[in-house]
């Protein structure tokens, strides 16, 4: 799979992983430049590390709730909001395959939102021939009615629903299991932006060698393709010690500007990244 092949060149490179681990308190001493992360596991062990750079692509909410001194923008972190969702995979006796990754549903009679069909991402997912597990998937609020219902009522919930919508028979369900992820989306209210560019102003100031990546880290709606890439392009800039890419315009077509090239674009194609040469 793509993080395992991931895992096994950071480690191959030197680099370590440390699973299992919640962000207990970042710190930046104004003196010497230098951050300290401190972790906690999940025995409420403690550890910590000191670095010049800081790569977060945790929701910023969270990572500045954990930052000293105090971000002054804390209150506009707080102020963001997100979207949250649960899947509820079930694996049935089914031949039955249709091509697509996502399907879906605009039927106001059910609660189910899309349905994911995990053999066509990859037929690794469901090796077992005669079998599929497809993926219900329900956007709720963390702590609503659906996000606390109990796994077996939403699992009850997810076979109803399969059965009506005829993408399979709830009697050739054989096993399930419920997903729950926090902070799926995030949410682009009519204050997301002035709260963003604000926390941005506060790091850029406040916090350099502070970068944040992806999704949750930038409180941008993009695909996983657009948040790998940012955290691709914060590592070519931490090892050039140039900002030469903007990371703030990866956008949803692949694209980015390089800081200081007012409108000039180059695409990012095929995993390809082309920059243009810095004189």
């Amino acid at each position: 799979m793509l993080w395992d092949a991931c895992a096994k060149k950071i480690r191959a490179a030197g680099g370590e992983i440390r699973m299992g681990q919640k962000l207990a308190n970042l710190t930046r001493d104004a003196a010497t430049g230098l951050w300290t992360v401190t972790a906690r596991d999940a025995q409420g062990r403690e550890q910590s590390w000191t670095a010049r750079d800081v790569i977060s692509s945790a929701p910023i909410v969270e990572l500045m709730n954990a930052m000293t001194p105090t971000p002054i923008s804390l209150f506009n972190a707080r102020a963001l909001k997100y979207r949250d969702f649960l899947t509820v995979a079930l694996i049935a006796k089914s031949s039955r395959d249709f091509p697509d990754n996502w399907v879906y549903i605009h039927d106001p009679s059910v609660k189910v939102g899309r349905v994911q069909n995990f053999r066509s991402w990859s037929p690794d997912l469901v090796p077992q021939e005669g079998m599929t597990c497809l993926g219900l998937e329900y956007f709720c609020f963390e702590g609503d009615g659906l996000w606390n219902a109990p796994d077996a009522e939403l699992i009850a919930l997810a076979k109803l629903e399969i059965h009506k919508i005829g993408l399979l028979a709830a009697d050739d369900v054989v096993d399930a299991c419920v997903v729950r992820q926090a902070k799926a989306y995030p949410v682009y209210d009519d204050a997301y932006r002035d709260n963003v560019d604000t926390v941005r102003r506060d790091i850029a100031l406040n916090f350099p060698g502070l970068h944040l990546v992806g999704r949750n880290g930038m409180h941008k709606y993009n695909n996983q393709d657009h948040a790998m890439m940012t955290a691709m392009l914060t590592v070519r800039n931490i090892l050039s010690g140039e900002d030469h890419y903007d990371i703030w315009d990866v956008n949803e077509d692949a694209e980015y500007h390089e800081a200081g090239t007012s409108g000039e674009q180059e695409a990012l194609r095929s995993e390809r990244l082309v920059p243009r040469k810095v004189a």
